[in-house]
């Protein structure tokens, strides 16, 4: 009797000594506190997606946010995901664990991630509140301008190069623009919910203001052929060949007409990325946000290095030490 009732003591005990040695899951006590929601919609709101977007756009706070939506049924929070929470219950704002049908059908069955917010919309600033320095002040300045950029992938991928390179601001055309829509955001990712981003409604006139301030237009298009329309004025240069010493406007057009004559008309120079070998016809142009990639790091290359610049340099060219 005594070794039977050891026996069902020790099987009785076994999985609680299992339990101990594994521990706790990571976020299960988080997990497991939040309440599950019918998600009905809530007015004017957008449904942010992805995780970089959402926790850039709780750190960055140019959104109200509604609630904040955590997958159902995952094991548990870490990194990233117990951040996202513990920012959102810092700022009291509702924490709900949809299923993740339901985060399919509301983000169009997009990558979400398992990690989606309701939001307001986040919109383009007008250009007239940009505090630019003086043209004089700072000689490598440039700020991208896009006209008719309508894809929204296309000006995700162009705003998440811009702000990894060092632009140092965005003015879009709003006419014929893609908005900033979640779909921009996570395309970006998240680089949009941090960047300076501006809008105008003549953009031809933003440009020859600027151009008047001594800022040089340079804008950007196809390997020269019988339709670029350049003059000694406005020559074509391969964008490899362009030399950065003046405070510079870099535009770029629509991704299937390019720069409309009115704007290209504005500009004094005309960039272009020449292609490595003779291609056949419908193949003579790049995708816009690859073109901008190259583009921007062609010119960003020459800025000047500040000190930590230098420093990581030096690690990234000095040939390791053994002792």
């Amino acid at each position: 009797m005594a070794l039977l009732l050891a026996l069902r003591a020790g099987l009785g005990t076994r999985p609680l000594c299992q339990a101990a040695r594994r521990g706790p899951r990571p976020g299960g006590e988080e997990l497991g506190r939040l309440p599950m929601d019918d998600l009905a919609p809530g007015p004017r709101r957008e449904l942010l997606f992805g995780l970089s977007p959402c926790l850039l756009a709780l750190r960055a706070a140019r959104r109200r946010v509604a609630r904040l939506l955590l997958q159902a049924g995952r094991a548990g929070l870490q990194g990233e995901r117990a951040e996202l929470l513990r920012e959102a219950e810092a700022r009291d704002i509702p924490v709900l664990r949809p299923r993740r049908q339901k985060l399919d059908a509301l983000c169009g069955y997009q990558v979400h991630q398992g990690v989606c917010m309701e939001v307001s919309p986040l919109r383009p600033r007008p250009w007239t509140e940009t505090m630019e320095a003086d043209p004089g002040d700072v000689p490598q300045q440039l700020w991208l301008v896009l006209e008719g950029l309508q894809d929204p992938r296309n000006l995700g991928a162009v705003l998440r190069s811009a702000h990894f390179l060092g632009v140092d601001k965005i003015v879009t055309s709003r006419r014929n623009s893609c908005p900033l829509t979640p779909v921009v955001s996570k395309a970006s990712a998240g680089a949009v919910e941090v960047m300076d981003v501006f809008s105008t409604d003549d953009l031809a006139g933003f440009l020859q203001a600027r151009a008047q301030q001594g800022w040089l237009v340079a804008g950007t298009v196809r390997s020269p052929g019988p339709e670029t329309a350049h003059t000694p004025e406005r020559p074509v240069t391969n964008c490899l060949e362009f030399l950065w010493d003046q405070p510079t406007l870099l535009v770029l057009g629509n991704e299937g007409s390019g720069l409309s004559p009115e704007v290209q008309a504005c500009c004094q120079v005309l960039l272009t990325i020449l292609p490595g070998r003779p291609l056949p016809a419908g193949l003579e142009s790049l995708n816009v946000s690859v073109a901008a990639g190259i583009l921007l790091h062609s010119i960003c290359s020459q800025r000047k290095m500040f000190p930590a610049h230098r420093e990581r340099g030096q690690l990234l060219t000095e040939p390791p030490t053994h002792s």
